[in-house]
């Protein structure tokens, strides 16, 4: 779950990390009274969304106007920035043509930068660890560093058994560059963000610039904090925080059904038990000269309902033009998934190409359910036939 910067940083200041002053506003009027609020002279009007790339970014109502991240120098100036942004749509490289609607902006502090820097947290899957990453090249996007720069990228990972240690954060500190006072508040700071990592079962925390002012004090100018979907249940209070407005609106219905899905842009919808083998069939699917239109998960426990919703989300995308289900029985049995496929297909009336392919418990009493429902059903005997199948149908219906 990701939430929106001013979130971020109200959550990492509760924990010691060092961010500027500034005030969320929903209006121009809001906007001016939060800038009244600050020191000033000098003030950076920041538009919210969840998509990095703000400052680079074009409205789609003035595509030769600035940018959505603005650094102002008077409270009227202030007003105008948050006029251009609020209620505009902001096109990033990561949001696509589409762009996304900026419903509120972050009115902050100026800050005296001399240097910025790149710091980010996440868990290491191979390492069993949570990585550090530090790069010199701050306000650039770490994936470009990686590429372009790949020995400008420092990292540390920390063992979960003995936590973080000042060598961790004094060996990023001087390959960074950092030098007397510098080194102390960059190891306050990055102890501090650790502890807010673990403890907020973060999936990433991504500060980007981190910024070394002149008077050597270690800031925080951005927040990118996503969370682990898995331990929400933990946190009942950051599920507060969840911005509805910025998920497509079929992968929130998924969330309420707690069902795993992200929509794609393919044709062929896929519904699958277990993310592994879901991979496997995006795999596939794009093997045999098609494309996935969706990842979705049922889950090992999936039942009739859990699966008439999968059916529903997916075919609430107009760009599906055919469905694959491929599930292995397990707990959620193949006669119980067969059931609620019929039940769906019935229900939803479905009229796109729909291709099965069942393996595990109950396999043969899940495919004669499946054969007695007079349902136009294209059985499969293995994923390889499954995605033939599927493909072949979508090109025939086109």
């Amino acid at each position: 779950m990701n939430i929106h910067e001013y979130q971020g940083k109200e959550l990492l200041r509760r924990y010691g990390v060092t961010v500027l002053d500034g005030h969320v506003a929903w209006t121009a009027d809001e906007a001016v009274e939060g800038a009244k609020k600050l020191p000033g002279p000098v003030y950076v009007v920041k538009s919210q969304i969840h998509a990095g790339g703000r400052g680079a970014g074009r409205f789609k109502e003035d595509p030769n106007g600035k940018g959505g991240v603005r650094v102002v120098k008077s409270i009227d100036d202030v007003r105008a920035a948050a006029e251009a942004m609020i209620g505009k749509t902001l096109v990033t490289k990561q949001t696509g043509e589409a762009g996304k609607v900026v419903s509120r902006v972050y009115v902050e502090d100026g800050c005296d930068i001399k240097r910025e820097l790149y710091l980010g947290l996440l868990v290491d899957r191979a390492a069993s660890r949570v990585v550090i990453m530090a790069s010199t090249e701050g306000g650039m996007e770490i994936e470009e560093v990686a590429h372009s720069h790949p020995e400008k990228i420092l990292k540390v990972h920390v063992d979960p058994a003995s936590g973080i240690s000042g060598f961790h954060a004094r060996k990023l500190a001087f390959g960074l560059g950092l030098e007397g006072k510098q080194v102390g508040a960059f190891t306050k700071f990055v102890t501090a963000l650790y502890g807010a990592f673990l403890e907020l079962d973060c999936a990433i925390v991504e500060i980007n610039p981190l910024v070394v002012t002149g008077k050597g004090d270690i800031v925080a100018l951005d927040a990118k904090v996503s969370f682990d979907d898995n331990a929400l249940f933990r946190h009942k209070d950051l599920e507060e925080l969840r911005d509805d407005s910025e998920m497509d609106p079929k992968e929130l219905d998924a969330v309420r059904n707690d069902l795993n899905y992200v929509a794609l842009d393919g044709e062929i919808g896929c519904m699958v038990n277990g993310a592994g083998l879901a991979m496997a069939t995006m795999d596939i699917i794009k093997l045999y000269g098609s494309s996935p239109a969706n990842f979705l998960d049922v889950g090992g426990t999936a039942n009739a309902a859990r699966v008439t919703e999968a059916f529903r989300i997916i075919t609430s995308d107009p760009n599906v033009k055919a469905i694959l289900v491929n599930i292995f029985g397990g707990i959620a049995k193949c006669d119980m998934i067969a059931t609620g496929i019929v039940e769906a297909s019935k229900n939803l009336k479905l009229s796109v190409p729909l291709v099965v392919r069942l393996e595990g418990t109950n396999v043969e009493l899940g495919k004669k359910i499946l054969a007695e429902s007079g349902l136009a059903i294209i059985a499969a005997d293995n994923l390889a036939d499954a995605a033939q199948k599927v493909v072949a149908a979508v090109k025939k219906a086109a």
